[in-house]
């Protein structure tokens, strides 16, 4: 945040000692100026004008040049970040409040505390303010640690991973006076087209907009627990908008399912225990931290008993033939321990191996600009795939979706529907299907048909009548 404030040497004052005093001039509000005194003075043949110092050429009898530059710096850096104490309290007249509050020996701190009920408001502009906000982001982190999962924990560490990589490309250190919106743009930016994505065999730069959307949003969350805690004072987040949109995404239908479940892998071997935790899947909703955690005493009655991960709450499943038999068998030998990424890619190779092979085109933002990507289905798939096709599958088939809901876990209904995958054509079949289930193909009847046919059966039909009832 650049604050237009300068020091300058009142030449057209000059005292009877012939010095002059130097001032700092604000344009509090772009046009109007207030002017703080700094209590030092020299004569103003010796100002430089144009680096804004006291020139080396200064007599002793005046002070020292170096340290009189040195105490217009610090005095620089008090008057500044007075004006952002003010400007973060959301002053009424932040003109007139840091004319009326400041002086050179100004304790800021104290000031904040007695004015404001705020601790540490500021560091100073130099390295110290800059160890400041990433020593906040790490005690912050580290308090998170004992008390979210392991998923969030890695979702903080690429936050503080996107911070650290912004601030050495942009060459300047990040501070707690450095969020305005320009640097929101700039920060955005920068992930959308500039950041090296790590791990990668081929340079990629960009991330995709969630991605960039979770790191502001575990910002915003950051700054304001700080704010609570009256490290900081509070800062003004609400234009760091959270970027976020549809992510495409693939369903395999029951009949792909069932490929998957019946292929011969005796030359395979080692691909069994993943056809089996995949196909499990598939048919429970649990996702890859749920199922790849699962225990003999899950299983009651053949009911699946299982507290989520995520979010922590119990979800009772009800298992298919196929489930049971895959689960009980599962645990007949012992369970290899399989991670994400292995998982992810041996049901790659499962799905190619049975034809699910048909061409797949997604697109995404970047910018103003749409990325397309085409693969085969097989390439689109992973661990959530599974928790995708149940939820859709049995959309599919009528279930009522608020007892998917149960099973799911979700507990909202807009978040679930964020799973449904299904294309145009399978969307409109459904509608067609309900139609038909309700005698809806027809909607405008004809009323003259239907009077004429009333009339007809009217005339025709002689009803008994029994008097003597």
């Amino acid at each position: 945040m650049k604050i237009p404030i300068k020091p300058l040497c009142e030449e057209k004052r000059v005292r009877e000692d012939g010095t002059a005093v130097l001032y700092f001039q604000w344009f509090h509000d772009g046009v109007h100026r207030i002017f703080l005194n700094t209590g030092l003075a020299i004569p103003p043949k010796f100002w430089n004008k144009k680096t804004e110092s006291v020139m080396d050429t200064l007599p002793s009898p005046y002070g020292s040049p170096a340290q009189l530059n040195e105490e217009i710096d610090r005095q620089l850096t008090l008057a500044k970040d007075l004006i952002k104490l003010a400007r973060n309290q959301r002053v009424q007249k932040v003109g007139a409040y840091v004319k009326r509050n400041y002086r050179p020996n100004l304790d800021l701190e104290a000031l904040a505390l007695a004015d404001f009920q705020v601790k540490k408001t500021y560091i100073p502009e130099n390295e110290g303010y800059h160890e400041g906000f990433f020593k906040e982001l790490d005690d912050y982190v580290k308090a998170k640690s004992k008390w979210v999962k392991k998923a969030t924990v890695t979702v903080y560490g690429n936050m503080i991973g996107h911070f650290k990589a912004f601030e050495e490309y942009r060459k300047t250190p990040i501070t707690f006076s450095s969020f305005d919106y320009q640097f929101y743009e700039d920060f955005r930016d920068f992930l959308t087209f500039e950041y090296l994505i790590p791990r990668k065999k081929e340079a990629t730069y960009g991330l995709r907009i969630n991605t960039i959307g979770k790191t502001i949003k575990q910002f915003r969350i950051f700054m304001k627990d700080r704010v609570k805690r009256k490290i900081i004072a509070d800062i003004d987040l609400s234009a760091y908008k959270i970027p976020e949109e549809e992510t495409d995404a693939i369903y395999l239908t029951y009949e792909e399912i069932g490929r998957i479940y019946h292929l011969d892998l005796t030359e395979h071997s080692d691909l069994e225990p993943y056809r089996r935790w995949f196909v499990l899947a598939c048919l429970t909703g649990l996702r890859f931290s749920d199922f790849s955690a699962l225990r003999p005493e899950d299983l009651q009655q053949d009911m699946l008993y299982k507290k989520q991960e995520k979010s922590e709450h119990w979800v009772v499943i009800p298992l298919r033939h196929e489930a049971k038999e895959i689960f009980t068998e599962q645990f007949k030998s012992d369970l290899p321990h399989i991670c994400n990424s292995d998982f992810n890619t041996h049901i790659k190779e499962l799905a190619k191996m049975v034809g699910i092979c048909q061409t797949i085109k997604f697109s995404y933002k970047k910018g103003n600009k749409m990325i397309q990507e085409i693969r085969p289905k097989c390439a689109w798939i992973t661990s959530h795939t599974a928790r995708r096709s149940f939820c859709t599958n049995e959309f599919l088939k009528g279930t009522p979706v608020y007892l998917i809901m149960k099973i799911s876990g979700h507990k909202r209904e807009k978040d679930f529907y964020k799973y449904i995958r299904i294309t145009p054509e399978e969307a409109a079949q459904k509608i067609k299907t309900l139609w038909m289930e309700r005698g809806d193909m027809e909607v405008f009847k004809n009323p003259l048909k239907t009077s004429e046919s009333v009339a007809i059966s009217s005339a025709a039909v002689q009803v008994p009548v029994n008097f003597s009832s």
